[in-house]
């Protein structure tokens, strides 16, 4: 039974059990790690240096959000975010990190508007008062709100990718009672052509691994949802190492217990990603690893459909 395939990577289901047994020893788990972002990377940086293609330009935008796409992005480690700025991804503009402030660091969007770019999004998009409950920047006395930044920037863009779950489908800034109006990026712009990558934080793997192919040259298919299948058409549930304990109706009752988590509330059933294959940050930490429960971050309608996280039966208190 094969859990993951691609042109370039695919891995038996009996590694991944392998791993969670601890039988590899520690150079063999590095080699048999999910490599499938390393191996996108790697044909990225192998076209722009026998100057197949050129580095693509980029312009990350963030909007109203928490902000943990960009720190989880700055986590990343194989590859980390500076090896990709300088293999294959030009980013013309970053807030978080960029040097420039204020008019001039916002002038490097107006300069590059004309480009072929990439346009990438974190943050949901308020709406109301005329989007003032998120202003981005300050533009020649002009107070720039997160609408009017988007509008502009993705008129002419080649691609857009909505990076975390408030961009993609609204997420906890568009959840109730959603006093600013927030809306998911797609929902802003009515398009249907968005390249989503949800999570609450996005995977930095996934996110490196959808640019690295993008640099490539590539589309990724995606699903319904927009969602790349690489990293979004299987039930993590499907995939789970607690499986065996559902399917013989083993069920943990309290956190820190090694059963299946599903009376808990664990939303694994209903949540489409690779958790389990790439864990976070391509480690070997996750929800499930941790003792917690599935929330169904990557999913739409999170938060307010996946409401309570943690269930109780109370005839076991």
């Amino acid at each position: 039974m094969f859990i993951f395939k691609s042109d370039k990577y695919i891995i038996p289901i009996e590694e991944i059990d392998f791993w969670e047994n601890g039988i590899f020893d520690k150079d063999t788990k590095d080699q048999k790690k999910n490599k499938l972002a390393m191996n996108m990377i790697n044909n990225a940086i192998d076209n722009v240096e026998n100057n197949r293609v050129k580095k693509i330009n980029a312009i990350w935008l963030e909007t109203s959000g928490c902000f943990g796409e960009v720190i989880s992005l700055l986590n990343s480690e194989d590859p980390n975010l500076i090896y990709m700025l300088e293999k294959f991804v030009d980013m013309k503009y970053f807030g978080s990190i960029q040097e420039d402030q204020g008019e001039e660091a916002y002038k490097n969007i107006i300069d590059n508007l004309d480009t072929e770019y990439i346009f990438i999004v974190s943050g949901a998009i308020p709406t109301r008062d005329n989007g003032l409950y998120t202003t981005v920047a300050t533009y020649k006395g002009e107070k720039i709100t997160a609408m009017k930044a988007v509008s502009d920037i993705s008129k002419n863009a080649r691609i857009i990718i909505t990076v975390g779950t408030c961009a993609c489908f609204g997420g906890p800034t568009a959840a109730k009672p959603n006093l600013s109006k927030a809306l998911s990026v797609s929902e802003f712009l009515k398009r249907t052509d968005i390249i989503k990558i949800p999570g609450c934080p996005a995977n930095p793997v996934w996110v490196a691994g959808i640019l690295g192919y993008i640099a490539s040259g590539g589309i990724p298919e995606l699903d319904s949802n927009g969602r790349p299948l690489v990293y979004y058409d299987t039930l993590i549930h499907d995939i789970c190492p607690r499986r065996k304990f559902f399917d013989q109706g083993i069920f943990a009752k309290k956190f820190g217990e090694k059963e299946c988590m599903f009376k808990l509330g664990c939303r694994g059933p209903v949540t489409y990603a690779y958790c389990p294959v790439s864990r976070w940050n391509n480690t070997f930490n996750w929800p499930i690893e941790d003792n917690t429960t599935c929330i169904g971050c990557a999913s739409p309608g999170f938060p307010d459909d996946y409401e309570p996280f943690v269930k109780y039966d109370s005839s076991n208190v």
